[in-house]
């Protein structure tokens, strides 16, 4: 094996090896049970991000380690069409030609998506690829491909016929600049500076007037009321008056709501129901009393057009838009309508004000609440069996705190608008005739079919297209093959276990969950739900391209260099100001870029930090830390390789094992017991701290070392060091296999020069079996006498670091108040001792003989005495000492100093107050130590 580890060198050898031996596929013939976890499908258009990143490394962790313990296991891949930000894409680059996707026309700039799709649209699933990613590629799926398409009109339909699907007229979230309805998830809230308008409306009774305020004056010519709060004292006797909308002469009634905030504002509220959410379900409730005719759009007076103008008047409604208002863009409309207000006499104050405004996250444009015809779900009746199912157990939220956000929102549902204005995408199965009858099937062929419509009947196809969390809700039974009746349908649904991130509970667990019921029979789609955090930096702050914080999982895989960097983090900035900003703070953070740390380091990160729930905080220092641990591994084989290559031990049962082959082989029981609960109970970093800790402090830093004397000491028989060789062997094969779910490539490597030498055959560690505690082979006994040793050991090595020895100056040591134990320990393992603490000679005092004076550590009750005499300057030495304490001194007293002035307190960031904070405990840790040691020295 090479000297050094290098990761580029094998990662992508061994995932072509494993994906071209078909060992992702599951193994039908396997006796263990089925365990299967779905991919949540990647937006085609996508790149891997962080969350990706550990998203992906916690499922591959799961599917790795049941795979291991023989279950048959599936993880189910494939992508999302995306419909809006795929869209984007391709308009984009149309828009570069100088054309639009009407230029086109429909089925040619569908057929454009397609041909980009081909070319790019596998980039993400590559680079989940480089990941060590071990899904199921060759039934990889796509919520367009023909199946899933066949599987969403099929529910589509049905739900219709169930009247569960319908179409109306409602208020959604529009996005005036791509001419769609949009989901919340696609609604970014951000507060930004405004203003407060607050303009006077007349009372029709001419007694004076209410002043309204608002932070959208232009939607004022769609006023259906205003409401007050039926206990403020100063409105209470106006309620059911009418007042005068201004600029419009409409008559408005006052209704009494408590949506109406006595502390903010005025306390009196413009009922909007066309244009605001909250306006809407107060008009619901005063319907009846807003007096404006049901002729008019049901009650709601919508003023815009799709681009966010003021429209025309329709036909009927007579002046209900005031003119010269018309064809203004809304921004426009403000300043106009704000103006007429101000000579009319009718505005009362503008005032400064912070509000969350509504943006697209794809166009940036400000969302508009809209009324338009779409379709929707009725989602009461599929939610009730779906809220039952997590309270009755059969979904378990992990942790279980999630299932309340779950009930939140379960228990408010709305009707879900399904229907988008755009043309990629599933196109909704309804058909119009010339009188609007509609009419809904899984084809035109059956639409005329069933209705007795002739051939050449005009009928012409809904224009929109589904949301695409419709077909992602179909995803647990769509992929497996529903509506047939497949074998994989069969053998791994419902699915095991869904690993997702708290921000998409509502908008794809819940509708999973509520479609999965409604069409496989009652049963679930998934057993449990382990939700998990953010990655955000090591500061904690979210990473976002505008806060030039972002890390790329592959850039960390693979290194980038520092301009490289800077240029990915500035690319397409508009503002040349913040791209200066970030890449002064990219240089200064990454002075010499990022190195390349390697696939399994990056994912023993992930895994180190996936506590249940929480948000990650990555921290590059982590991931260094674990590349140094790979390093360690490495370089572990290669000194065991070294003791047993050409040995060939496992032919022979003759074989001692020593105190330390023992110990080694019992802790290594307690650890993988350790292990396999954690990962049951998705506490990944428990799993990885045990094998980290067992691996590095007990493996590395002990038994590699205790081996030593055995391996290369005279007084060690054949038989004792074989049982030794046999041990590093097998217990460094069994780390392999233990470490293998969470960082496959390196483990894989190694194994492949383990396993012969261990007496293991087999074609790959996937396949090997996961590790498994015997409680016959804990030995407390063993524990109990290797923990002594390590005590004194270590007793030696702190006082030769305290009194500044040379680790090759062999010590007298003399031992004191030692019982039988510590006696028959000393006997049975002075050889380890000699060898690891460096000793001349360890010698006991008899009751009542004077020590010397010495430097002095406890194993137990036993005292340790290693005599000052000869073995150190004690002038020199105490001078030593004596800088090294004036140096600290002054450091604890600069941090002091900068931890009590206000100003850095109050300004700087909480991170790097903490960080003087730890930095002060650390030099005061430090000074106390050294002045014991001066303590000690001054004594002798």
């Amino acid at each position: 094996m090479d000297k050094t580890y290098n990761p580029q060198q094998i990662e992508q050898r061994w995932y072509q090896s494993w994906e071209e031996n078909g060992y992702f596929a599951p193994n039908g013939g396997s006796s263990g049970s089925a365990y299967s976890v779905m991919i949540p499908p990647p937006n085609v258009t996508g790149s891997l991000h962080m969350g990706h990143g550990f998203n992906n490394t916690v499922m591959d962790t799961l599917i790795r380690y049941h795979r291991m313990k023989g279950d048959n296991t599936l993880w189910q891949p494939g992508s999302d069409h995306a419909g809006i930000a795929t869209q984007m894409v391709v308009e984009r680059q149309l828009a570069a030609e100088g054309k639009t996707r009407h230029d086109l026309g429909r089925d040619a700039f569908i057929d454009r998506i397609w041909e980009w799709k081909e070319e790019s649209g596998g980039n993400i699933t590559r680079q989940l690829r480089r990941l060590g990613s071990s899904l199921d590629w060759q039934h990889e799926r796509f919520t367009m491909d023909d199946g899933l398409s066949d599987a969403v009109k099929e529910v589509f339909v049905r739900l219709h016929e169930e009247g569960l699907i319908y179409r109306g007229k409602r208020l959604v979230n529009w996005d005036p600049k791509l001419h769609t309805a949009v989901s919340d998830l696609e609604v970014l809230n951000e507060e930004e500076n405004g203003h407060m308008w607050h303009m006077r409306y007349p009372l029709s009774n001419g007694t004076g007037h209410l002043v309204v305020s608002t932070t959208r004056p232009e939607t004022m010519l769609g006023d259906c009321a205003v409401a007050v709060n039926p206990e403020d004292e100063r409105y209470k006797h106006m309620i059911g008056e009418k007042v005068e909308l201004p600029l419009t002469g409409r008559l408005i009634p006052i209704v009494a709501d408590e949506h109406a905030d006595p502390e903010f504002g005025t306390g009196c509220v413009k009922i909007t129901p066309a244009h605001d959410f909250n306006d809407y379900a107060v008009w619901q409730r005063h319907r009846d009393e807003t007096g404006i005719s049901d002729q008019i759009h049901g009650g709601l007076i919508n003023i815009f057009t799709i681009d966010a103008a003021v429209r025309e008047n329709d036909e009927g409604e007579g002046e209900l838009i005031p003119a010269k208002y018309i064809g203004l863009d809304r921004y426009e409309a403000r300043k106009q309508i704000v103006s007429d207000l101000d000579a009319a006499g009718l505005l009362d104050k503008i005032v400064d004000h912070k509000l969350m405004v509504p943006r697209g996250d794809r166009s940036g444009a400000v969302i508009e609440p809209f009324l338009t015809d779409q379709w929707y779900v009725k989602v009461e009746p599929l939610a009730k069996p779906a809220i039952e199912a997590v309270e009755t157990g059969k979904i378990k939220f992990v942790p279980e705190n999630w299932k309340n956000t779950y009930y939140d929102w379960m228990h408010n549902i709305q009707d879900w608008c399904i229907s988008r204005q755009i043309w990629w995408g599933h196109r909704i199965p309804a058909w119009y005739d010339d009188n609007e009858n509609i009419y809904v099937g899984r084809s035109e062929e059956e639409v005329r079919e069933k209705h007795n419509l002739a051939a050449d009947y005009p009928l012409r196809q809904d224009e929109d297209v589904l949301d695409t969390w419709f077909s992602s809700a179909l995803w647990p039974f769509s992929t497996l093959g529903w509506p047939e009746d497949s074998e994989r349908l069969k053998a791994f649904y419902p699915t095991s276990v869904l690993v997702t991130g708290f921000d998409i509970i509502f908008f794809w667990v819940a509708r999973m969950i509520m479609m999965g019921l409604k069409f496989m029979d009652g049963d679930v789609p998934f057993q449990e739900v382990y939700v998990h955090g953010l990655v955000r930096d090591s500061q904690g702050n979210k990473m976002s391209k505008s806060k030039g914080n972002v890390l790329d999982p592959i850039d960390l895989i693979d290194g980038i260099e520092l301009d490289a960097l800077v240029a990915k983090r500035t690319a397409n900035m508009m503002q040349p100001e913040l791209a200066k900003k970030i890449e002064k703070q990219t240089r200064k953070e990454f002075p010499d870029g990022i190195p390349a740390f390697g696939t399994d380091a990056l994912r023993f990160t992930f895994a180190s930090l996936a506590s249940t729930g929480r948000d990650i905080n990555f921290d590059l220092g982590r991931i260094e830390g674990y590349r140094n641990f790979c390093n360690k591994l490495w370089n572990a084989t290669n000194y065991v390789l070294m003791q047993t290559e050409d040995k060939n031990d496992n032919n022979s049962d003759e074989f001692e094992l020593a105190p330390a082959d023992r110990w080694i082989i019992s802790r290594l029981q307690r650890v993988e017991q350790t292990v396999n609960s954690a990962i049951d109970g998705y506490r990944f970093d428990r799993a990885a701290s045990a094998i980290y800790e067992f691996t590095w402090d007990e493996y590395c830093a002990w038994y590699l070392e205790l081996s030593k004397p055995v391996l290369y000491g005279d007084e060690s028989s054949e038989a004792q060091q074989r049982g030794t060789r046999q041990t590093l062997l097998r217990v460094l094969e069994t780390i392999l296999r233990l470490l293998h779910p969470i960082t496959p490539y390196i483990t894989e490597e190694i194994w492949q020069k383990i396993a012969p030498l261990a007496g293991i055959t087999g074609e790959t560690i996937m396949l090997q079996p996961y590790p498994q505690a015997d409680e016959a082979l804990i030995d407390g006994t063993a524990e109990a006498e290797m923990a002594w040793v390590m005590d004194f050991i270590v007793g030696v090595r702190k006082i030769r670091s305290g009194m500044n020895i040379p680790p090759s100056k062999p010590l007298t040591v003399m031992l004191q108040n030692g019982s039988e134990q510590d006696r028959g320990y000393l006997e049975a393992n002075e050889r380890f001792l000699a060898n690891l603490a460096k000793t001349e000679s360890i010698t006991w005092l008899n009751e009542g003989d004077e020590a010397p004076e010495s430097s002095t550590s406890l194993v137990g009750e036993m005292k340790l005495l290693v005599p000052m005499a000869g073995l150190i300057d004690k002038d020199e030495e105490l001078a030593r000492l004596g800088k090294e304490i004036e140096k600290l001194e002054k450091e604890v007293q600069r941090t002091e100093g900068k931890l009590n002035n206000e100003k850095f307190i109050g300004k700087a960031p909480e991170a790097v107050v903490q960080k003087e904070r730890d930095k002060l405990a650390d030099a005061r840790a430090s000074l106390e130590s050294l002045i014991e040691q001066r303590s000690k020295i001054e004594k002798l």
